[in-house]
């Protein structure tokens, strides 16, 4: 391919909303673009071609993708910095979702194409190019692996990445959308993942976070011929030299077999911090949400994974307000957090997705009920992330050096349980595992000083 030059590059600005699989779908995406002549560019003021990468999970995400595609409206009918027209695409789940709807809504959008689609975006461009006004629209589920059209090389920068694994879900949670947005569960092969990964590390990624909508239900084909657990998985990249650091989301309780917990036990790569949602601590609502799984079973799993990691810490997903949901149920969810103790979570108030069982459920309860239980989980939730972090005082921690910090001097780097570590460093550090003593905590961030070498240290550093 000849190299472009100033006169014929075209410039791409992405916007990603949602989950860390979208972040990686973007940058995939831009990998895609890059042939054609594409570089990215921080504002969507005068590109080329402005794509938002859309996440469904949320209440009124469609109308958020509406009302950035309304300012865009008007930044689009001035010329690109080439001399063009902007193009507009909407991509990720709520093109999956919405479709033609799209198209009608918002007239000024050129493109619009789902989340297992988007390794045709130069084929819509094309077309796009050729056929002045004729609006593209792909959200069927192709039968071809977008993986396999994917430019197998990445380009990325710093020192940790994103590795998706595993796409799509089989277990249909009645609150939730991505079953019908990102399909039925597929894994790709061990060898694609191990030679990505490889790639990655080639560039001085020394910490992969493998993606999936139900990353441990991965069941990839290995050299073998047979199918591989998650927990194989990370023993073959734990195994790669210059990988310092292995991590894994989202979870789900169903899927933690026996190989997994076991490989929290036996890899030092594989990080102490994991997250796993449980959505309720009522067995009435979690049956309601189908997570086939009972607030006691969470708990077994728990009390087996700190058995196999007694330093591992946890993270969860929380929703309040479910349809139906009682005091009762409620104070069972509070009851749940206290039992186990989490070092960090996220929670929401229900909010009903269409199309999902639980939209069309009687006894929706009230928005202020939603909004008191809220608070009050938050509170617990957020007094245990603060215990935890002040726990963290006082003790050695190796700590993944990422970046330079604000001030001149200052390095910022990530824990085991990816709390943000500033300490005072030079940049050669960066992409290095450094112990460091932590002296305090500032908010959420902790701060602290690289711990005394030992002359063997020394002598290896």
């Amino acid at each position: 391919m000849t190299q472009n030059t100033d006169s014929n590059t075209r410039k791409v600005h992405i916007k990603t909303y949602g989950c860390q699989m979208n972040v990686y779908d973007s940058e995939r995406m831009l990998e895609t673009l890059r042939p054609l002549g594409f570089e990215m560019t921080a504002e969507a003021e005068g590109a080329d071609l402005v794509i938002l990468n859309t996440c469904h999970i949320r209440e009124k995400a469609s109308d958020k993708v509406y009302s950035e595609l309304g300012r865009l409206r008007e930044a689009q009918g001035r010329k690109s910095e080439a001399g063009g027209r902007m193009m507009l695409a909407v991509a990720g789940c709520v093109a999956q979702a919405e479709g033609e709807e799209i198209l009608i809504r918002a007239p000024q959008v050129d493109m619009v194409f789902g989340p297992q689609t988007y390794h045709r975006l130069p084929e819509l461009i094309a077309r796009a190019d050729r056929e002045s006004g004729a609006r593209q629209v792909e959200t069927d589920f192709p039968v071809e692996d977008k993986f396999d059209h994917l430019p197998e090389e990445r380009q990325t920068a710093g020192v940790t990445a994103f590795l998706t694994v595993q796409e799509g879900c089989d277990k249909f949670c009645t609150f939730c959308v991505v079953p019908y947005t990102r399909g039925s569960e597929q894994s790709r092969p061990v060898a694609a993942i191990l030679r990505e990964a490889e790639g990655l590390v080639a560039q001085g990624v020394r910490e992969v976070t493998l993606l999936g909508q139900n990353v441990n239900a991965y069941h990839g084909i290995g050299p073998d011929g047979r199918e591989w657990s998650l927990g194989r998985l990370a023993r073959a990249l734990a195994e790669l030299p210059g990988l310092d650091r292995i991590r894994y989301t989202t979870s789900h309780p169903r899927d933690m077999d026996d190989e997994l917990i076991a490989a929290h036990g036996d890899l030092p790569a594989l990080m102490p911090f994991l997250h796993l949602p449980v959505q309720s601590g009522s067995d009435r609502i979690l049956a309601a949400m189908n997570r086939k799984h009972t607030a006691d079973e969470f708990r077994r799993i728990v009390d087996r994974l700190r058995a196999a990691r007694p330093d591992l810490a946890l993270s969860s997903d929380f929703i309040v307000g479910f349809p139906g949901e009682t005091d009762a149920e409620f104070a069972e969810t509070l009851r749940l957090v206290t039992d186990i103790g989490f070092a960090s979570s996220f929670s929401f108030k229900y909010s009903p997705r269409p199309g999902t069982p639980a939209s069309s459920m009687a006894d929706a309860v009230p928005e202020s009920v939603k909004s008191d239980r809220l608070a009050a989980l938050n509170q617990l939730l957020e007094a245990q992330q603060e215990a935890f972090n002040h726990g963290c005082v006082g003790r050695r921690l190796p700590v993944l050096i990422e970046k330079p910090g604000r001030n001149p001097g200052q390095l910022v780097g990530r824990s085991p349980y990816l709390q943000p570590v500033h300490i005072d460093g030079t940049a050669d550090l960066i992409g290095r595992v450094v112990d460091c003593d932590i002296d305090s905590l500032r908010s959420y961030s902790l701060f602290g000083r690289i711990a005394a070498l030992t002359p063997e240290e020394r002598a290896c550093a």
